[in-house]
């Protein structure tokens, strides 16, 4: 058995996957670029940087992670975004939570870049990650099919160096993505039975704002972050609920859960995980 991997998952990142590969490999027994079919070459790039590649078609974000703790022959798993780097100063500090054995997973804070800018506040950082995993003990929960929730049979520990996620490129990047999770955010409040109301289109996107810009500290990113707030008051605030009323009208188009997900970075942690 490997002592250490870090696994990557991607989808069409050839643009991003080999400097990732390259990020890592020194510091691990091995990368494993866990491929979702990829019409690119991510594959290729992947192999010529080091990489091994697993191909599994896509189901959710969950049945992927899972699918990695359950065949990798390793007793640490790194998970690691492919538009993510690895830095020394991180790999030594993983090195030695793992060499202590003190816990069964380690939360890794992220330094964000959004459309060329680090976010200060708002509930980017420090952004904290599951990804760190002793294998044996953890588990993906089935029901969470996106922004995923590892279950541990043991304790949690925090790392203080970060993971450099360069994040969005675009603002066009940025909404696309936020579109997919709010479509998966109404289906979760659909399954609770969760009905929306006049108010709701109201309080919940001033709710987000307030949450963003004022008690995450939004503010410190200026007027940039003063945009960030609004667009997520927008995306997380209202457009589930115009969608939730869609729903009950059997005129929404909200993608299937299964949905594999087209090219487009990470998205900031959802209203109920920060």
């Amino acid at each position: 058995m490997l002592h250490l991997v870090a696994v990557i998952l991607s989808y069409n990142e050839a643009h991003n996957v080999d400097w990732c590969v390259l990020s890592l490999r020194e510091y691990v027994d091995a990368v494993i670029v866990w491929d979702s079919g990829s019409s690119d070459d991510t594959a290729q790039r992947a192999q010529r940087a080091g990489a091994l590649v697993v191909q599994r078609p896509f189901d959710n974000y969950a049945a992927q992670r899972q699918a990695v703790l359950d065949t990798v022959d390793a007793e640490w798993i790194l998970f690691v975004d492919a538009d993510e780097r690895a830095t020394p100063a991180l790999m030594e500090e993983v090195h030695t939570v793992i060499d202590r054995n003190e816990a069964a997973g380690y939360w890794i804070p992220r330094r964000n870049w959004i459309v060329g800018h680090e976010m200060l506040g708002g509930g980017f950082t420090p952004d904290h990650q599951l990804r760190l995993l002793k294998r044996s003990a953890a588990r993906y929960d089935p029901e969470r099919q996106v922004h995923e929730i590892v279950q541990l049979a043991g304790s949690e520990g925090y790392l203080r160096e970060p993971l450099i996620h360069y994040n969005y490129l675009t603002w066009e990047q940025f909404d696309a993505k936020q579109r997919r999770y709010a479509a998966y955010e109404a289906k979760i409040l659909a399954g609770r039975g969760i009905r929306p109301r006049p108010h709701n289109f109201v309080l919940q996107p001033w709710r987000e704002f307030r949450r963003r810009f004022f008690a995450l500290e939004g503010w410190r990113d200026g007027s940039f972050g003063l945009q960030m707030a609004a667009r997520l008051a927008w995306w997380y605030g209202f457009v589930p609920y115009q969608l939730l009323a869609d729903l009950e009208l059997g005129s929404s188009s909200v993608p299937r859960t299964s949905e594999r997900p087209r090219h487009v970075n990470d998205g900031p942690t959802p209203p109920s995980a920060v």
